[in-house]
């Protein structure tokens, strides 16, 4: 298996680390000069890639690739693998076996706190999501052309090591903002990343929801966080008095709650199926200080 992660960031690290096992290479790209040193230290080889020129260090690792993770958010001008002037992709990647690209639960728009699943038409709101859903139809229709598996990974609010809601209360940052019947869908990263190796390996295509077990009132997570450091959770603030950006305030306007049911279904077990399961493990172990 040689693997090729475009974008290789919070995510896409923690992918890498979970093919590394089972893979010969494992090469990967940010568009910051100043983050090569990071990757190479997790154990990826890293190139530079802005998503539009491809250079021939990064040409080579395509044509080496049997497994592809694209984690680059499209624009406007769609997917950078997409775009006018980008070659064919069966030429750039001759060897391609499996894809896995990685999308956002946001496609789903708002279902006012329902249940939602793969089958569930998605209904985007934001230009961000359209923009997602347009990336996963070229994916898939590719995959469908070329006969090769492709997996959407709908992915739900990540966090982890580093980016939690105990850094966030150490730095003053946390919030516990109120909107009645609110719930948001999170996932920790190692189990982007298993759940990711564990499709790879087996060769899985379709759309599966990369979430955990338990939707839940965002301030709950805060409470939480509060209860282990022994700290005072940050004071209640109604949705309608908070001061927040645009971007902010859009994700309290879709209100869902997203199954895993068919990843589940499909054999994969979450190592971290709820926030409080999650939440524990980084206080216990001090992974959440991790920069």
């Amino acid at each position: 298996m040689h693997v090729l992660i475009l974008g290789a960031g919070y995510s896409g690290t923690a992918i890498a680390k979970a093919l590394a096992p089972a893979a010969q290479s494992v090469t990967g790209t940010t568009r910051s000069p100043e983050k090569l040193a990071d990757l190479k230290a997790a154990g990826i080889e890293p190139l530079l890639f802005d998503g539009n020129e491809i250079s021939p260090e990064l040409a080579d690792a395509m044509g080496r690739a049997t497994h592809l993770v694209q984690s680059i958010a499209p624009g406007r001008d769609g997917d950078p693998m997409f775009r006018v002037g980008t070659p064919p992709l069966g030429q750039l990647l001759p060897k391609l076996e499996w894809v896995g690209y990685l999308s956002t639960v946001g496609v789903y728009g708002d279902h006012g706190g329902a249940w939602v699943t793969e089958d569930t038409p998605v209904k985007p709101v934001s230009e961000r999501s359209r923009e997602r859903v347009e990336a996963e139809d070229a994916w898939l229709e590719h995959g469908a052309r070329q006969g090769i598996p492709v997996a959407v990974l709908r992915l739900a609010g990540i966090y982890g090591p580093g980016r939690n809601a105990f850094r966030n209360l150490a730095e003053g940052t946390a919030h516990r903002i109120i909107k009645p019947n609110q719930v948001f869908n999170r996932i920790r990263v190692e189990d982007i990343g298993a759940a990711t190796a564990f499709l790879a390996q087996r060769g899985m295509g379709g759309v599966f929801n990369v979430t955990d077990d338990e939707p839940a009132p965002p301030q709950d997570v805060v409470a939480e966080a509060a209860r282990l450091m022994g700290v005072e959770p940050p004071p209640e603030i109604p949705f309608e008095k908070a001061e927040m950006s645009p971007m902010a305030r859009s994700f309290y306007g879709e209100n869902k709650r997203v199954s895993n049911a068919r990843l589940r279904n499909a054999g994969f077990e979450f190592a971290f199926p709820n926030y409080r399961v999650s939440l524990a493990q980084l206080w216990a172990t001090g992974a959440w200080r991790q920069q």
